[in-house]
């Protein structure tokens, strides 16, 4: 008798865990897209202004702080090392949250079917987003 009842609290447990897993992870996933919106414009806009030649444009999506430890000239050659002008297609990832800021990785794709991935650092300033960091991700 006694095992049956362990038996049968032990499921309910279970399915309680589970039901509350799942209702924590549906909460992070919506929280996580709502917080994201604007993010794919942003990136949308920069690599616009990069393909048009607006660098300084470019630049100034960036943090303040961004700017302050990578300067124009840097951030020049920075784009300048990624070739960009090979690349026709991008395509996002899944958005990851660190620390308030929002982590995505996005791959650039050529022609030939080189990729470059990029993860970018996106920071909320004021109601705006802002890239805080572009690093070539590891692939």
């Amino acid at each position: 008798m006694e095992l049956g009842l362990v038996r049968e609290i032990g499921s309910k447990a279970l399915l309680a865990g589970g039901g509350a897993l799942l209702l924590f992870w549906t909460y992070t996933a919506v929280k996580l897209v709502l917080s994201a919106r604007g993010i794919n414009p942003l990136i949308k806009q920069f690599f616009t202004q990069v393909a048009a030649g607006r660098i300084d444009a470019a630049y100034l999506l960036t943090t303040k702080a961004y700017r302050q430890h990578v300067n124009r000239q840097q951030f020049i050659r920075f784009l300048a090392d990624l070739k960009l002008n090979k690349f026709r297609n991008l395509k996002s990832g899944r958005p990851r949250l660190q620390e308030g800021d929002v982590i995505l990785t996005v791959k650039l794709t050529a022609d030939n079917k080189d990729e470059l991935p990029l993860d970018f650092t996106f920071t909320k300033v004021e109601d705006n987003w802002r890239i805080t960091r572009i690093i070539r991700a590891n692939a």
